[in-house]
């Protein structure tokens, strides 16, 4: 395991340290990147831009660990990159207001990471407010070419009225897909 990997696994969730990115179309996406990666400072490849991936599928599909594998994957290749991770639901908590919290610094931090996983697109309750915040940082990640991996239990079809025409419309040019399906692998019986 390499120190990039090393470091990342311990900030990612226990369940997901050892995810391994193994859908025909997260893979895809993975090697894209790494081929789009540019040689920094060292010889080292990084991130700047990149194409953003959509995962979408039915509850305990797996969307998640292959979101995970697919950042590990990404640092097992040599990509260095930053990266933060959220759900929809822990985002939206995070930027309400109140004392002592810069909530536009904190959506700022968010928007400009190199890497973003936004788990459960979609889950939070719509309302005005979820709405133009989801728009501001899809609207910037789509505008600055920032790599994000969404996942969202919607349909495809359902996104439009779920999320807006502005946020769908920028998710349909920006994201390349992934489609998950098959039975909750959370339930055993």
């Amino acid at each position: 395991m390499n120190d990039a990997l090393a470091l990342a696994d311990a900030r990612i969730p226990p369940r997901f340290r050892g995810a391994v990115a193994d859908h025909p179309d997260v893979t895809a996406w993975v090697d894209r990147v790494s081929v789009e990666a540019t040689r920094g400072p060292g010889g080292r490849l990084g991130v700047a831009t990149g194409p953003s991936l959509l995962i979408a599928g039915p509850t305990g599909t797996g969307k998640t660990h292959q979101a995970y594998g697919a950042l590990r994957s990404l640092l097992l290749a040599g990509v260095r990159l930053g990266w933060q991770a959220t759900t929809a639901a822990d985002l939206h908590a995070s930027l309400r207001p109140r004392a002592g919290h810069d909530t536009e610094g904190e959506l700022r931090r968010i928007a400009r990471t190199p890497l973003l996983i936004l788990d459960d697109l979609g889950a939070a309750k719509p309302s005005e407010w979820t709405e133009e915040l989801t728009y501001r940082l899809v609207n910037h990640r789509y505008e600055h070419l920032l790599p994000t991996l969404f996942t969202t239990n919607l349909p495809i079809a359902r996104i439009r009225e779920t999320l807006g025409d502005r946020i769908t419309s920028r998710l349909a040019e920006m994201t390349q897909r992934a489609i998950l399906d098959g039975p909750d692998r959370r339930r055993t019986t």
